[in-house]
């Protein structure tokens, strides 16, 4: 009888360590301590998704972010339906949603059958109610975090702007070069 109870007991720890290994994972909950972990565990919600389903889509209402125990998510950008990014076990998307409901930028869908766990905005709000130290540090993670992407997104789109400034002045040189061919050209058939 005490291994029967003993192996119920087991499985439920197995399954906690494998989401606190999924957590500190995170950036936004690396740094939590164990019992902050284990109140970020009991809000998660758990769902499956078949390959091919999808998970929200572009300009649905944000709710919350999702963090990818086991699979991989395609993030698509509408109507062209191209792929933008991959993600996979231990990554996350949908951040964004914790602070506001603005539109999703894009359609998440499994690739492969995907294990998700779901952190939604209404979580956060009832967390930082009961634990106002906890939500704060998420809460501070978070903007560090998107702080960072908005940084790096500047960053991307800056060195766009460098190469079509690149691209205008190339263009420029070939059309002088090809001002000056023409006029050789013209010059040359009359003296003929």
């Amino acid at each position: 009888m005490d291994s029967f109870w003993g192996n119920i007991f087991k499985t439920k720890e197995k399954k906690e360590e494998g989401i606190t290994a999924v957590l500190k994972k995170i950036p936004i909950f690396e740094e939590l301590s164990r019992r902050e972990l284990s109140s970020i565990e009991r809000i998660l919600h758990q769902r499956t998704y078949r390959p091919g389903e999808i998970i929200f889509h572009q300009g649905d209402a944000g709710v919350g972010m999702y963090i990818i125990e086991k699979g991989t998510v395609e993030i698509i950008l509408e109507p062209a339906n191209q792929v933008v990014a991959e993600l996979s076990d231990g990554e996350f998307f949908g951040e964004l949603a914790l602070l506001d409901e603005s539109p999703r930028s894009a359609t998440a869908r499994a690739k492969t059958e995907c294990r998700m766990l779901g952190f939604f905005q209404s979580d956060l709000f009832g967390l930082i109610e009961r634990d106002p130290r906890l939500g704060v540090k998420i809460v501070l993670r978070l903007a560090s975090i998107i702080g960072d992407r908005l940084k790096h997104s500047n960053q991307q789109m800056q060195s766009l702007i460098n190469k079509i400034h690149q691209l205008e002045a190339e263009i420029e040189k070939l059309k002088e070069t090809s001002k000056k061919g023409s006029r050789k050209s013209r010059q040359s058939s009359s003296s003929t």
